[in-house]
């Protein structure tokens, strides 16, 4: 009689060798929808490898998802044929906005690749919120940072806070993982640590760049110029030809990147404490200027007379002048007061966000291009006495005093 020994864990795959699997076992069971975790249990896999392959298979337009929160999944007519063959993306076909593309199972001699069409309608982001794609390298923005993920190439995007790095990251990548970097972030905050469980002991619990490494995902570093270089020192040498790290807190393990793994940092110019060390910036092989755009505040039907405004106090910035503009986060905040608070109040509060250094410019530019004589910081005013305070709601005709008096 022998003793079964400890369960193995499965070999990893590659993506379109996991992906064929997924769909194999969705085109086995047409009547059923899947979760996530449903899959991940009855293959055997990681639930983060498994999520990268499901959303690939419906990027690709290979099976059904429904939902988007906790999405599932189920065969489709192109499901049976992703399930023949490993085919790996072409460049692009990561993006979410991609077009349907059947599997093929053979490779021609002369592979000739099929250009993907340009997607300029808005994406929907994972927190619901919608992304509007912009240029970049006569491509949608989206599908060249997929392009440049395919390839390997690490981007650094760079640009005023508010201008739409991280939500361009976001849309991007469905996959996505990030790290709000600041000064008091840890090498625990990106590889680990040991956490406090249920029961008094200590467990070990990976981090985003464990994590992101071993599921194949994407990893953003938003705001790396504020994290220590000794600290980012810690992502280095998973972005170089070894592609791997030495966990040295968990008992030296060694962790590799598997394929899809793709590191992506932001960077605030300007900002205080921001550095953008020869380290990190020579990692990161491509490096995009994000600015506002302001074409975009207009058709999202932003006062335009604010949009101007926005515009004049950009350019001042762009000549040294004036040290802050209202970026695109900005004049929607200012949509959204003025709905609320009126345009008076929105107007203040723009005024009132900008730096101090720079609000009197600030309120000039508004009250030259709003026609408004003076604008100040939006400000509690005196206290309100009972006869400067709003008037009560009257009761409706038929209740009061009357009505009480025929009711006695």
């Amino acid at each position: 009689m022998t003793t079964p020994g400890p369960p193995t864990t499965p070999p990893r795959t590659k993506g379109g060798e996991l992906r064929a699997k997924v769909a194999r076992l969705l085109a086995d069971r047409p009547a059923d929808t899947l979760t996530i975790g449903d899959i991940s249990r009855l293959l055997g896999h990681s639930h983060g490898a498994v999520r990268n392959a499901a959303h690939t298979l419906a990027i690709r337009g290979e099976a059904d998802q429904l939902g988007t929160k906790q999405p599932q999944f189920r065969a489709n007519a192109q499901t049976t044929a992703a399930a023949r063959a490993a085919v790996i993306s072409p460049p692009g076909t990561h993006s979410p906005r991609a077009q349907a593309a059947t599997a093929r199972t053979t490779t021609p001699a002369t592979p000739t690749p099929t250009p993907t069409p340009k997607q300029t309608g808005p994406i929907r982001r994972a927190g619901g919120q919608l992304y509007h794609p912009r240029e970049l390298a006569d491509l949608p923005d989206v599908e060249a940072l997929n392009r440049l993920r395919d390839a390997d190439v690490p981007v650094l995007l760079y640009g005023p806070p508010g201008t739409g790095k991280t939500s361009l990251v976001e849309a991007a990548f469905p996959d996505l993982i990030t790290v709000a970097g600041d000064g008091d972030t840890t090498v625990g905050d990106l590889i680990g640590d040991y956490t406090l469980d249920d029961s008094g002991g200590y467990v070990w619990q990976d981090g985003p760049l464990v994590t992101a490494m071993t599921e194949g995902r994407a990893l953003l570093i938003d705001d790396a110029t504020l994290i220590s270089p000794k600290v980012l020192a810690a992502l280095y040498p998973a972005m170089d030809g070894r592609r791997q790290i030495q966990v040295k807190a968990h008992k030296g393990e060694t962790i590799k990147a598997e394929p899809g793994f793709y590191p992506v940092a932001g960077h605030n110019p300007g900002v205080h404490g921001a550095v953008l060390t020869e380290a990190l910036a020579s990692r990161f092989s491509a490096q995009i200027q994000v600015g506002t755009d302001y074409d975009l505040a207009t058709a999202l039907k932003i006062d335009a007379r604010v949009v101007r405004v926005a515009r004049n106090l950009a350019a001042q910035v762009e000549l040294g002048e004036l040290g802050w503009a209202p970026q695109l986060r900005e004049l929607l905040s200012y949509q959204k007061i003025e709905a609320v608070l009126g345009t008076k109040a929105a107007l203040a509060n723009l005024v009132g966000i900008a730096p101090p250094e720079d609000r009197d410019t600030v309120a000039d530019a508004v009250s030259k291009i709003v026609g408004i004589k003076e604008v100040a910081p939006l400000t509690l005013g005196r206290q309100l006495s009972a006869s400067t305070a709003p008037a009560a709601r009257q009761p409706p005709p038929g209740t009061g005093s009357a009505q009480r008096g025929r009711s006695r």
